[in-house]
């Protein structure tokens, strides 16, 4: 079953971002056009209420909101993966005993921010959430937001677990993603988080991505990672490069700012983050129109 659940999360999943008004209130028109623009796009399943979802500054009612709306929207078209995770296991592990999974296929869960717990720590953190969750889990290894990374032998160690399906991996470290890659079970999934690194990591033998840049451009990207996976590399590498400078603009002054700007230029939605985050600079904002416009 781990095996059949995992080919589901192979090509191209989009982090959606969360709209909001000029209130910081969620825009759910706009949402119902990111999933339908997604939809049409081609893109193969849906990642809801991730870091890129702003999910720190939602609250439990809205994540709800967020979560019937894209439910509804979506109608069993594509798969969907909700992002749950924290720094606090037994409260994690409450929620995911407690939450709604109706049409959810999945779970992400980014592995604990700010406590730096060791390897042996982060093992059993995801021990215990895979043992408490109705759901598979997929790891996610995010060292520039979480402070600490899941390293090679943890990775390994949680890729027998059953009930862990795959990894996003966003450590950016080509060294590390390779031995994960060598050594894992055939079941387990390696899936990319840095859209300018997948065709590369895909060539290594990841098996797609976690993408922002998908959130704009569903249908290119979809294409070049379905062109990666089938090891047309010359074809997936002209879109690659067609695609470079928007996938490393839209970080250049903080995520989802930048990829908002391009949605917003896209007429799907406003530009509004919610504190702390801040809207990008002048700069930053008509180097990410120049780059859409190549």
């Amino acid at each position: 079953m781990a095996h059949s659940i995992s080919q589901q999360f192979r090509g191209t999943g989009v982090a959606l971002i969360t709209p909001f008004n000029n209130d910081y209130s969620i825009n759910f028109d706009a949402l119902k056009k990111l999933v339908r623009h997604q939809i049409d796009g081609g893109t193969n399943y849906l990642v809801i209420l991730g870091t890129t979802g702003e999910s720190t500054t939602v609250n439990k009612a809205e994540k709800q909101a967020i979560l019937d709306c894209i439910r509804t929207e979506n109608n069993g078209k594509l798969p969907l993966v909700l992002g749950v995770g924290g720094n606090n296991t037994l409260e994690v592990a409450e929620t995911l005993k407690n939450q709604d999974f109706d049409g959810i296929s999945a779970v992400l869960s980014v592995s604990p921010y700010y406590n730096k717990p060791n390897q042996k720590g982060i093992v059993h953190h995801y021990k215990y959430l895979a043992d408490a969750s109705p759901l598979p889990i997929i790891l996610y290894n995010v060292p520039g937001r979480t402070g600490s990374n899941v390293g090679v032998e943890a990775t390994l160690e949680l890729a027998e677990h059953q009930n862990i399906l795959g990894t996003k991996e966003a450590s950016g470290n080509f060294s590390q993603c390779m031995e994960i890659i060598k050594h894992k079970p055939a079941n387990f999934s390696v899936i990319s988080g840095d859209d300018a690194f997948t065709l590369p990591f895909i060539s290594m033998g990841m098996d797609g991505v976690i993408s922002v840049i998908a959130n704009a451009y569903p249908k290119e990207f979809s294409t070049l990672i379905q062109l990666a996976l089938e090891s047309k590399f010359e074809a997936a590498r002209e879109l690659h490069y067609k695609l470079l400078d928007a996938m490393n603009v839209i970080f250049a002054d903080g995520s989802p700012g930048g990829i908002k700007v391009i949605l917003k230029a896209l007429n799907i939605c406003d530009t509004t983050v919610r504190m702390p985050l801040h809207d990008v600079s002048d700069n930053v904002r008509q180097q990410l129109l120049n780059a859409m416009l190549k």
